[in-house]
């Protein structure tokens, strides 16, 4: 889409993220929220302080996707970062989801990230799947039956992971 802009997400976006977060939650086929979720739970999910969360907009303003990176873990883990993405249900297939994706690439080098880690990637979800791969992840585990698919029943989630920079070229750090 040669309109389309990335940009921060602001309190401004929330109703529009709201939408495309409600339309994935109730299809039931790729996040583990049930429709139980309050609006203020959607919230700090995309908008919380900790969380750096973008927007994917139209020139006109029309918001059609957002994904969001936080600390895959505290401490000793938070050199790797989990990101999570969700198109517009009407923009899917039309190209969103991949500059989503190599924009969170680039945000999370940025932001000083070794590298990102999905934690649930749900194995029917395989648009997602195909596109992280060519985007250079790998499956590095598989959760058995660990997700409860609104439509298949019990089915598989995926980890999985890359690598940001070369491990030999990372900072050494205190033990």
């Amino acid at each position: 889409m040669k309109d389309l802009q990335i940009r921060p997400a602001g309190e401004q976006d929330f109703d529009a993220i709201w939408s495309i977060f409600s339309a994935h939650v109730a299809a039931g086929e790729t996040y583990p929220f049930t429709t139980a979720i309050s609006r203020e739970a959607g919230h700090a999910y995309w908008l919380a302080p900790d969380v750096c969360s973008f927007v994917a907009c139209t020139g006109g303003g029309r918001l059609l996707g957002m994904y969001r990176i936080v600390n895959n873990q505290v401490g000793r883990g938070h050199h790797v970062a989990n990101a999570s993405y969700m198109v517009s249900p009407s923009a899917q297939g039309a190209g969103v989801g991949r500059m989503l994706g190599e924009h969170s690439l680039a945000e999370a080098r940025r932001l000083g990230y070794l590298a990102v880690q999905f934690n649930y990637v749900v194995s029917t979800n395989t648009a997602a799947i195909r596109l992280w791969k060519k985007l250079g992840f790998s499956i590095v585990g598989t959760l058995p039956k660990a997700y409860r698919h609104k439509r298949l029943g019990y089915v598989d989630a995926y980890v999985m992971y890359q690598l940001l920079h070369d491990p030999d070229h990372w900072p050494t750090v205190d033990a």
